[in-house]
């Protein structure tokens, strides 16, 4: 499902669900061993897709540690994301020279819960979920605005190694397109020297009562 939203230089592999009884990947124990079974089971799950995806690009099985964000960390020359929610779970790994930023995310196609709304929007986007409420039912346009800011900060965050709050994005989201752009309204800087992020743009799917989101460069 989560491959329409990317260009054929990457690789994603998703599951919609886990295999029972498997264990975790050596060396990545000690990352889940006080985490509750629903967590244990979406932790396996998708970071064997990821593994799945990087041996794609001749990169051997390994352990995935966090970084200082509890970001994955990807072997060298390599971008990736990896998301999961019930009944979802996937990655999508990419080389940097063909795609510098990566962000993907799913959430399920359900209201956010009550209050959430409030924390996540900016001037403007409250209007834009009611206007496409009413012209697009059938979709829950607040929960894909959460599920697309999830995956613009997921593409940010390892160019500018910067916290990226719900606040500090504006969306456009084109329902017929099935496309977003998110406005940046902080500096873009980034650590290796290449443009400053201005303005992101990605894709949407909503199917299996899933919506999933995807960001990478133009």
């Amino acid at each position: 499902m989560i491959e329409a939203l990317l260009p054929s230089t990457v690789v994603a592999v998703e599951a919609f669900e886990d295999t029972p009884g498997e264990a975790p990947f050596p060396g990545e124990e000690d990352l889940i061993a006080k985490a509750v079974e629903g967590r244990r089971r979406e932790f396996i799950t998708a970071r064997r897709c990821a593994r799945t995806a990087l041996r794609a690009f001749g990169h051997p099985d390994a352990p995935i540690r966090p970084g200082p964000q509890r970001e994955p960390l990807w072997p060298a020359g390599m971008s990736g994301s990896i998301t999961h929610c019930a009944g979802y779970r996937a990655a999508a790994l990419a080389r940097t020279t063909d795609v510098a930023l990566l962000g993907i995310d799913a959430e399920p196609n359900g209201p956010l819960p009550e209050g959430v709304a409030e924390s996540v929007t900016v001037p403007c986007e409250p209007e834009m979920l009611k206007r496409l409420a009413a012209t697009h039912p059938g979709t829950e346009w607040g929960r894909l605005l959460f599920s697309a800011k999830e995956s613009v900060y997921k593409a940010w965050f390892p160019v500018t190694r910067r916290w990226l709050g719900f606040d500090e994005a504006r969306l456009t989201i084109d329902p017929d397109a099935g496309t977003f752009a998110a406005r940046l309204l902080v500096d873009g800087a980034r650590i290796d020297g290449g443009p400053p992020l201005s303005e992101l743009h990605g894709r949407f799917i909503v199917n299996r009562n899933l919506v999933v989101t995807a960001v990478i460069p133009d």
